[in-house]
């Protein structure tokens, strides 16, 4: 029998017994829904609501909670308003996304809880985050976060619990261990014994439970809390066991019927029921049925009222403004006077100066961004200036540094990633294109985040140091992407996206870093992103473009200035959002275009513009829309293989194509 380790008053023991209680008659009632086919679907979390109430019940209300599939208990125990909780479950207008997302996956931010998405473990990092923004500020509240046995194969769980324990954060992982991932059985997801023992490899605290035994529960996690308040971070393994499918429609067919018959024995709420009578805090079944029926006037007059209530009205402009928070830039009194010859990466490493003397929230994380200074030298003598707090070398975790960044952002800070080099970005592309980008659209917040990516060839440094994968990113709305071609653009645009409250990807090409150089003010001046610049004006043609790209165009113009054809150039700048507007007075102007990406031909940049333009412009052309790119293959790394690879190799002979139409 279950039994608390401390004297339990009688109003506590029926509080407690009620808010376990609640999730249950909740989803009891859903599952009627589900049959009725007025919801979609349902993750069951019958047989774990000790898990989620006990947690609950022992954090304060200032500790964040990141919950999964099976935590209702956690948003009923927190009092979550009931009325807008079914809303979300039904699709409704008034669900905490308004019906752009579906089951758990929202957060409440006035209540600290932040939403999962599908992709399990990716929220572990951003607990992270929120952990070292408490760290921080020395707010003493904790991130607690949940996922189940099968998440803890992710890579993202890993890197979490890595960086919990390097930087020593005040969390706590809670594993429900509910035998199953889907059909997939505990014993063909780890070969250890217990997942708990892989706290100790990431110098975690560990601690095993019977998650079914919510005394156990609230004892541990309150254990957990004071541990991780002092710079030990807890992994907890919950075990308990599913006693539904995954979802319903999954069913529980590979699961043999003896477990359930062992497990129903261990049922949370009838365990509390038994020790109500033995300790006669309960009276008999008659109270129990009172309460049962208390229980449910909680909550049905909720369901009643959201069974009826409005379903979303499709408004494309409401829609669309979701995706970004307008930018509020920063004023100046006075005019800056003085001016300085500035290389591209001095630009860079000078806007990010002033904007860290600025505003005491930026932060910045990377691999050896701190004493080595970041392996193009950008952040060199930042940690002297600002401190290692703000100046974060980070493990090799991409993820794990920009979930990170979601929890920091959430919490107020203004956190820059560094990719080493822009081809790692890939292993990142989780938490940019499913955390980041739908962040706001579908319940965050806006989340003021930059990140810094080298990109670009002509280095010499092969298919893993020398790619552009900005165009990876431009289908995915909610991310704003500025690739600067200039050093005046490096030092302005950089500063204007850190103060940008929606995420930027902001690429440097590595060959101009140290290859161009510029006199600039002594000061950045902010604008607002997403303006295209005429870099060259001209009549002939327009060659559209940006990044190293306006350079090349550039050398090829005066060429054919001396043969009497002045070309038009347009600076792109930003890839999003596009400024079209921009792009089609230059069109209609020249009558002629070429789009010139570094990137390989297939899906790049360019081939949505090359489409806008055809839709848009057709009237206005006297030529194809052509496109000159790299070619379809990876990187070389020869310079001589590199040279031919880059679409400068082919910009003479397209221009002349297009001038010859």
């Amino acid at each position: 029998m279950i039994r608390p380790t401390k004297d339990i008053t009688k109003e506590s023991a029926h509080l407690l017994y009620k808010q376990l209680l609640l999730p249950r008659r909740i989803e009891e009632r859903m599952l009627n829904l589900l049959r009725q086919n007025k919801i979609s679907k349902w993750f069951s979390g019958m047989g774990q609501e000790a898990i989620s109430v006990g947690a609950t019940y022992a954090l304060d209300d200032k500790d964040y909670l990141l919950p999964m599939h099976r935590n209702l208990g956690l948003f009923t125990t927190r009092g979550v308003d009931l009325y807008k909780l079914f809303c979300q479950w039904l699709g409704k207008a008034d669900g905490y996304t308004g019906g752009r997302d579906r089951s758990f996956h929202f957060g409440i931010p006035e209540k600290r809880i932040v939403g999962m998405i599908s992709h399990l473990a990716a929220t572990m990092p951003v607990a992270d985050g929120l952990a070292l923004a408490s760290k921080l500020r020395d707010d003493r509240f904790v991130a607690c976060s949940f996922c189940g046995d099968g998440a803890t194969s992710e890579g993202e769980f890993h890197e979490a619990l890595n960086l919990a324990g390097v930087w020593k954060l005040p969390v706590i992982f809670i594993i429900e261990n509910n035998g199953y991932g889907l059909s997939t059985p505990t014993s063909e997801q780890y070969a250890c014994e217990d997942l708990v023992d892989r706290a100790r490899g990431y110098g975690l605290g560990g601690m095993k439970i019977d998650g079914n035994n919510i005394f156990e529960v609230i004892e541990a996690v309150t254990k957990a809390k004071k541990y991780a308040l002092n710079g030990h971070p807890v992994l907890i393994e919950a075990n308990t066991f599913r006693m539904r499918g995954h979802e319903e429609a999954s069913g529980t067919f590979y699961v043999p019927d003896e477990k359930f018959e062992k497990w129903a024995e261990k049922d949370p709420i009838d365990r509390f029921e038994e020790w109500l009578k033995s300790e006669g805090l309960i009276s008999g079944e008659e109270e129990l049925e009172a309460i049962r029926e208390e229980v449910n006037q909680q909550f049905l007059p909720h369901l009643d009222k959201a069974l009826k209530a409005e379903d979303p009205v499709f408004d494309r402009q409401k829609e669309e403004q979701r995706l970004f928070a307008p930018s509020v830039l920063p004023q100046y009194p006075k005019a800056v006077t003085s001016t300085s010859e500035k290389r591209f990466v001095d630009a860079i490493q000078f806007s990010l100066k002033q904007a860290f003397d600025e505003d005491d929230r930026f932060l910045i994380m990377g691999q050896d961004i701190a004493e080595y200074g970041g392996v193009f030298k950008v952040t060199e003598g930042f940690l002297d200036q600002f401190g290692k707090e703000r100046v974060r070398n980070t493990p090799i975790i991409e993820a794990g540094a920009l979930g990170a960044a979601v929890g920091l952002a959430l919490e107020g800070f203004k956190p820059v990633i560094e990719m080493q080099f822009a081809d790692f970005i890939s292993c990142g592309f989780n938490q940019i294109i499913n955390n980041i980008s739908k962040g706001q659209y579908r319940w965050m917040p806006p989340l003021n985040i930059t990140i810094r990516a080298p990109h670009g060839a002509g280095v010499g440094a092969g298919p893993y140091h020398s790619q552009s994968p900005e165009g990876w990113f431009m289908q995915h709305p909610g991310l704003k992407i500025v690739v600067p071609s200039t050093v005046e653009d490096a030092q302005n645009l950089l500063y204007s996206a850190l103060f940008d409250p929606n995420p930027v990807l902001f690429f440097e090409h590595k060959k101009l870093y140290r290859s161009i150089r510029n006199i600039t003010p002594d000061r950045c001046t902010p604008e607002e992103l997403g303006n295209a610049k005429i870099y060259r004006k001209g009549s002939d043609a327009t060659i559209i473009t940006y990044g190293m790209g306006v350079h090349w165009a550039q050398e090829l113009a005066e060429d054919y200035t001396a043969k009497g054809l002045e070309l038009e150039i347009v600076d792109l700048r930003c890839l999003a959002p596009l400024d079209f507007k921009t792009i089609k007075q230059s069109v209609s102007k020249t009558n002629r275009v070429l789009l010139l990406q570094e990137p390989s031909t297939t899906l790049g940049p360019m081939s949505e513009l090359s489409s806008l333009i055809s839709e848009n412009c057709f009237k206005q052309l006297d030529a194809p829309v052509l496109r000159c790119s790299s070619l379809d293959i990876p990187v070389p790394f020869s310079p001589k293989l590199e040279k031919e690879y880059l679409a400068d190799a082919r910009l003479k002979e397209k221009l002349d194509e297009l001038l010859a139409y």
